[in-house]
C-alpha cells in the first residue's frame, strides 16, 4: 500500500521557518522524483519545487528560490522541505509527490503518481 505522509506544517509569523517531511513507503522511493506542491484557497495547485533520484537535480518555482530547498534521504525514504524567509504569500496547504520519472522533474501535478494528504502551513503578517 503506497504511502506519503507529510509533517512539519504549522502556524509561523512571516520571516520564520518551517521544515516539511514526506515519509514514503510502498513503493521504491529511490527511482523517484519527489516534489512539493501547495494549494491555496481559491487557487490551483502549483510546483513549488522537485528534486531527482538522487538529490542532485533540483527545481524550484521563482516565487521560492534561495528561500526554500527541497533534499531527500533515500536511506530513510523520507522528502523534506526546509522553508526559510517565509511570507503570508506561501500560506497553503502543502502537498508531496512522487513521479516514476525519476530523471526528470515534471511540473504539471497530473503527471504524478502518488500523492500526501497534505500539511497546512500558514505563515501570518
Amino acid at each position: 500500500q503506497v504511502q506519503l505522509v507529510e509533517s512539519g506544517g504549522g502556524l509561523v509569523q512571516a520571516g520564520g521557518s518551517l521544515r516539511l517531511s514526506c515519509a514514503a513507503s510502498g513503493f521504491t522511493f529511490s527511482n523517484h522524483t519527489m516534489s512539493w506542491f501547495r494549494q491555496a484557497p481559491g487557487k490551483e495547485r502549483e510546483f513549488v519545487a522537485g528534486i531527482g533520484w538522487s538529490g542532485t537535480m533540483t527545481k524550484y518555482t521563482d516565487s521560492v528560490k534561495g528561500r526554500f530547498t527541497i533534499s531527500r534521504d533515500n536511506t530513510k525514504n523520507t522528502a523534506y522541505l526546509q522553508m526559510n524567509s517565509l511570507e503570508p504569500e506561501d500560506t497553503a496547504v502543502y502537498y508531496c509527490a512522487a513521479d516514476r520519472s525519476y530523471k526528470v522533474i515534471y511540473t504539471p501535478s497530473i503527471v504524478y503518481d502518488y500523492w500526501g494528504q497534505g500539511t497546512q502551513v500558514t505563515v501570518s503578517s
